[in-house]
């Protein structure tokens, strides 16, 4: 189901519950919602469609990719950049890492690793900064 953005800074701002699998619902939604913004957005978190549990999508290629429960675990190759958010309106500058770590669960709930670089890490890392209720 696509749902509404989420552009209160004061709902953005809060630490996301842990997701469980009765929030495999969630993952659908943000994937739905993600395809009807792709024009305008690469990533999004739950709490940016109203739901304030720690999960994340992000576009890779031609589709998208849903973690529960993400956290970075290693980083390396700091840059500063500027990054925009569609909830929020504007850039702001920003530190990202070029190449992560990050460990999550899948659709399965099963608990995975794995590397990512580039673009990807920075959409990822955006990302998990909502979950944390860090607005960037």
């Amino acid at each position: 189901m696509i749902r509404p953005i989420v552009h209160m800074p004061l709902m953005l701002a809060r630490a996301a519950e842990p997701a469980t699998p009765k929030d495999v619902e969630v993952g659908h939604d943000l994937l739905d919602t993600l395809a009807a913004h792709r024009s305008e957005c690469v990533g999004m978190a739950a709490n940016m469609i109203g739901v304030n549990k720690s999960a994340i999508v992000f576009a890779q290629g031609e589709g998208a990719r849903v973690m529960f429960n993400p956290a970075i675990v290693k980083r390396a190759q700091p840059f500063d950049t500027e990054e925009g958010c569609l909830s929020l309106a504007g850039t702001r500058p920003t530190r990202r890492y070029k190449r992560i770590t990050v460990r999550y669960q899948d659709f399965d709930f099963v608990w995975r690793e794995e590397d990512f670089t580039g673009w990807t890490a920075q959409i990822i890392q955006h990302e998990v900064d909502h979950t944390k209720g860090i607005l960037i």
